[in-house]
């Protein structure tokens, strides 16, 4: 039983024909282009867009805070003072476009 104990001085074969510091660094560089190529395929515009349509009629309360760059309690004191009204479609809330453009243009006009 104590031959098939180790000393613990024996590496472990590897199954591939790189070094493993070199298997590292091939790996490291792999994702490195793969995070480089990802950026670059990124819309710049924000992901909730759907295809086809000219404008969205409903936005989600973490859209809103997106476009506001704002959070969530932010929206619910607007709500709360009138600022933006909210509509409820069974559990879920949202907010309707030309509210949100209202809130977006200057309050002097």
């Amino acid at each position: 039983m104590k031959e098939n104990v180790t000393s613990g001085s024996h590496a472990t074969p590897m199954l591939f024909p790189y070094e493993p510091e070199q298997f590292w660094q091939s790996i490291r560089q792999i994702i490195r282009e793969e995070v480089i190529q990802a950026e670059k395929q990124r819309p710049d515009s924000p992901s909730w867009q759907t295809p086809g349509l000219t404008y969205k009629p409903l936005y989600k309360i973490a859209e809103v805070c997106t476009l506001f760059n704002v959070t969530k309690p932010t929206i619910y004191d607007w709500i709360k003072h009138g600022k933006l009204k909210p509509f409820k479609i069974r559990s879920r809330v949202f907010f309707l476009w030309q509210d949100i453009q209202q809130l977006l243009q200057p309050s002097g006009e």
